[in-house]
């Protein structure tokens, strides 16, 4: 088997789409608990926001990280590859 370049990898674009849309369902949750936590909405507003920023940033270096490393994705066979 040899490994086909581009296959199993995401792209940036792919890792920046993946962290926007991950942090928009993750920040209106942290939204949710803080205002039934705090019963503020503006208490869970203002955690959100902070959150927002800091958790994309830390899952965009873990996405790109992962995507450098082949650990745990399978080659597939060159004639596979080209059906």
């Amino acid at each position: 088997m040899a490994h086909i370049p581009g296959t199993g990898h995401a792209n940036r674009t792919r890792s920046l789409i993946k962290t926007v849309t991950w942090r928009t369902i993750g920040t209106m949750d942290t939204i949710i608990i803080s205002f039934l936590v705090t019963g503020s909405w503006l208490a869970g507003a203002a955690i959100g926001g902070i959150e927002l920023f800091t958790k994309m940033i830390l899952y965009y270096f873990h996405e790109r990280a992962w995507s450098w490393s082949d650990w745990g994705l399978e080659d597939i066979p060159v004639e596979a590859a080209a059906n």
